[in-house]
C-alpha cells in the first residue's frame, strides 16, 4: 500500500500569511488605488447567466484578450486560477518526479513548497554566482528553471540579455523555464510577445497586481503551443470562473487607459518613497516593481514589523533573508498611504533607538 500521509509533504504546511485587519496593510502588493473601473461596474450589475452557467472550459475569451495584447495567437495562451495556478500546473507538467527545480535566491517563497507538491526537489543558486555563470542554472539537467522578473521580495530586474543567453544555453530540449512576470507591468518590459518562439518558455502573468483584480484570483501564461497544451493538460477545465474572466477582458482592454495612469503614479511614488527612505538613513534595493524591499540591519524585521503593526501599519518581514539580511517589504500605493508607513516608521525607529539606549547605559530614557 502507499503510505499516507506522502513522506516527501512532512515538512510542508498550509500556508499562512499572517495577515490580520490593520488600517494601512502595505504587505501583499496588490493595487491600493483599487480595481479597474470597467472591471468594479460589471462587478455592481453582472448579468445573471455569469453566475448561472459553467464558464468556457479554458477561459477562451480571457485567451482571446491576451493574445491581442500580445500580438500571439490564442494556441499561444493558457489561462489559471491567479498565477500560482499556472506555476503549479506548469511545475506538474514538466517532469515525471523525481526531478529538480532551479531557482534564484532569494525569490518567491512559495515556489519551494509547489515543487515538492508535484515531486520535485529544488536547487537554489544565489544571485551573484547567476549573475556571473548563467550556465550554473541548468548544470545538473534540471526539470524546470524557475525565475521572477522582476524579482518577489527585491524587485530587482534581471537583464534581458542575461535572459536571452540562458535562454540559448537551453535550447529548444533544456528544461522548462518558467518566467513570472506578475510584477512586469511596473517594469515596463515583458517577455510575453517573443515567449512562443522559444519552444521552452513559459511566461506566467496575473491581474492582481495593477489591475486590482487579486480577489477575482485570475492569471495567464504565453508560450509556444505545445508547451501550452501540456500545462491546459495538468491545469484541468474551469479553472476560471465567468465572472473573474469579464472582469479580466474588460481590465485588459483598459479603453480608458486608467492601467497606464496607475502604472505612472506607482512608479512616481515608488521613486518617492525611495528617495524618503534614503533621506532617514535607509537604502532599498532598486526596485522595478510595485513595492521597495529594505533592509534593516541591525535591527530585527520582525521586532520592527510588529512596531509598525502596532501604530497600524503592516508590511512584510523578511528575517535573515539570503544575500540581504534583515528587511521589510513594502507594497507602493496612493502617496497618504505612504505617509502614514514613513510616519509610522519614524516612531518605530526612535522606539528602536531609544532602546538601544535604554540597553546601552542601563538607564531609563524620558
Amino acid at each position: 500500500m502507499s503510505p499516507f500521509p506522502r513522506p516527501d509533504y512532512a515538512p510542508l504546511e498550509p500556508y499562512e500569511p499572517g495577515r490580520t485587519p490593520v488600517e494601512v496593510d502595505l504587505s501583499d502588493n496588490t493595487n491600493l488605488w483599487g480595481p479597474h473601473p470597467a472591471a468594479r461596474r460589471l462587478l455592481e450589475n453582472p448579468p445573471s447567466d455569469l453566475f448561472t452557467r459553467y464558464p468556457s472550459p479554458y477561459a477562451a475569451d480571457l485567451k482571446a484578450a491576451v493574445a491581442r495584447r500580445f500580438g500571439v495567437g490564442t494556441e499561444n495562451v493558457t489561462t489559471g486560477c491567479g498565477s500560482d495556478d499556472l506555476l503549479d500546473s506548469a511545475f506538474r507538467a514538466a517532469t515525471v518526479p523525481p526531478g529538480t527545480l532551479v531557482h534564484l535566491e532569494p525569490t518567491f517563497s512559495v515556489v519551494g513548497a509547489f515543487a515538492r507538491m508535484n515531486g520535485l526537489e529544488t536547487r537554489a543558486v544565489p544571485w551573484a554566482q547567476a549573475a556571473q555563470d548563467p550556465a550554473s542554472l541548468v548544470a545538473g539537467n534540471p526539470a524546470v528553471l524557475y525565475l521572477c522578473r522582476p524579482d518577489n521580495p527585491t524587485g530587482l530586474l534581471l537583464p534581458r540579455g542575461w535572459v536571452h543567453e540562458l535562454l540559448d544555453l537551453v535550447g529548444p530540449a533544456g528544461p522548462v523555464v518558467v518566467l513570472d512576470e506578475a510584477y512586469a507591468d511596473f517594469a515596463g518590459e515583458s517577455f510575453a510577445s517573443q515567449a512562443p518562439a522559444f519552444p521552452r518558455l513559459l511566461v506566467v502573468r496575473t491581474l492582481s497586481k495593477l489591475y486590482g483584480l487579486a480577489g477575482l484570483r485570475v492569471g495567464y501564461a504565453v508560450g509556444a503551443p505545445e508547451l501550452v497544451r501540456e500545462v491546459e493538460k495538468s491545469r484541468g477545465p474551469y479553472k476560471v470562473g465567468r465572472l473573474a474572466e469579464a472582469a479580466a477582458v474588460l481590465a485588459l482592454k483598459d479603453e480608458e487607459g486608467w492601467g497606464e495612469e496607475i502604472l505612472a503614479l506607482t512608479v512616481e511614488n515608488r521613486e518617492r518613497l525611495e528617495d524618503e527612505l534614503r533621506r532617514r538613513g535607509l537604502r532599498p534595493l532598486p526596485s522595478r516593481a510595485n513595492f521597495l524591499l529594505v533592509p534593516v540591519a541591525p535591527r530585527n524585521a520582525r521586532s520592527l514589523h510588529n512596531a509598525l503593526k502596532v501604530r497600524g501599519v503592516a508590511v512584510r518581514p523578511f528575517p535573515a533573508l539570503p544575500g540581504v539580511g534583515e528587511a521589510l517589504r513594502v507594497t507602493v500605493g496612493p502617496w497618504p498611504l505612504m505617509e502614514r508607513f514613513l510616519q509610522a516608521l519614524d516612531e518605530a525607529l526612535g522606539d528602536d533607538v531609544t532602546q538601544e539606549g535604554r540597553e546601552a547605559t542601563g538607564r531609563r530614557f524620558p
